[in-house]
């Protein structure tokens, strides 16, 4: 690969663990498009500067969007689908030659394919997270109509901002409160990564039936799922989502379908990466 070739991007800080870049270059390479996927470190404050720069790259393509800035970097792109309204956070941004900056998200669309995959019909959710990634899950949660939607939070009022936000009927408790009993339990922020504090709950409220799913995927097991697994519950790990919303953001930056019968061949290089 050289300089001169298309690319996209993943950004955030941190942003050594990001296994974007390994799923996009396979998709690419199995596909034979001339063109690479990358990662790049831009810290809070030099989001300004790296818009700046990469606008002026003609070989940039855009680039997805990860912690923290899924909400800033909605200051520098246009909206034309009404994601600031609907979702409050994008994670996809596409640069269209010579023309605005196209922001939009498909974390929403990630988190929902494994749950339509498995016909999953709950009643009702806990979401951990009050992040950009909370926000898009709470909207795909709603956009199945799950009637019963409790947010865990550190901060009450960002949970129950984002339940306002998304015209959304729930509830919000702490995080040292006790889980209430739901038919899914949704892990979207970073406690359990490496490097951060494990998530630490008592699973017990939860019924036989019911689904984890834990976005971090660095590790891919984390404690919660371990959790999850001893109590005998469906468990769905961070590469459901991550590959789910890749996908969407692949066909964006590259006008090309993953090749998704691939899934299996990817997972283990993904396992194997770890």
């Amino acid at each position: 690969m050289t300089d001169s070739l298309p690319y996209a991007e993943v950004i955030g800080d941190p942003i050594a663990h990001s296994k974007s870049p390994l799923i996009h270059n396979f998709w690419l390479n199995a596909l034979d498009i001339e063109a690479e996927y990358r990662k790049t470190h831009v810290t809070p404050d030099g989001l300004a500067a790296y818009f700046l720069a990469r606008r002026a790259d003609p070989d940039w393509l855009g680039c997805n969007v990860t912690l923290p800035h899924k909400i800033a970097v909605m200051d520098y792109t246009d909206d034309p689908g009404g994601v600031r309204e609907r979702i409050g956070a994008m994670n996809t941004i596409a640069s269209e030659t010579g023309g605005p900056l196209i922001g939009t998200n498909t974390d929403a669309g990630g988190f929902l394919q494994p749950l339509l995959r498995d016909k999953w019909k709950g009643r009702r959710a806990v979401l951990i997270g009050t992040g950009g990634a909370a926000r898009a899950i709470l909207f795909a949660l709603a956009s199945l109509d799950v009637p019963d939607i409790t947010i865990m939070a550190r901060d009450q009022s960002k949970g129950q901002a984002l339940l306002d936000h998304g015209g959304i009927k729930g509830r919000v408790i702490g995080m040292g409160d006790a889980l209430p009993a739901a038919d899914l339990l949704v892990n979207s922020t970073s406690l359990g990564m490496a490097g951060q504090p494990p998530l630490e709950l008592d699973l017990a409220p939860l019924p036989d039936g019911a689904t984890v799913y834990d976005i971090v995927y660095a590790p891919l097991e984390t404690a919660l799922l371990g959790a999850a697994r001893a109590r005998g519950l469906k468990t769905l790990d961070g590469l459901e989502m991550l590959i789910g919303q890749a996908a969407l953001a692949f066909d964006i930056f590259f006008d090309a379908q993953a090749p998704r019968e691939l899934d299996e061949e990817l997972r283990a290089l993904l396992l194997a990466a770890d």
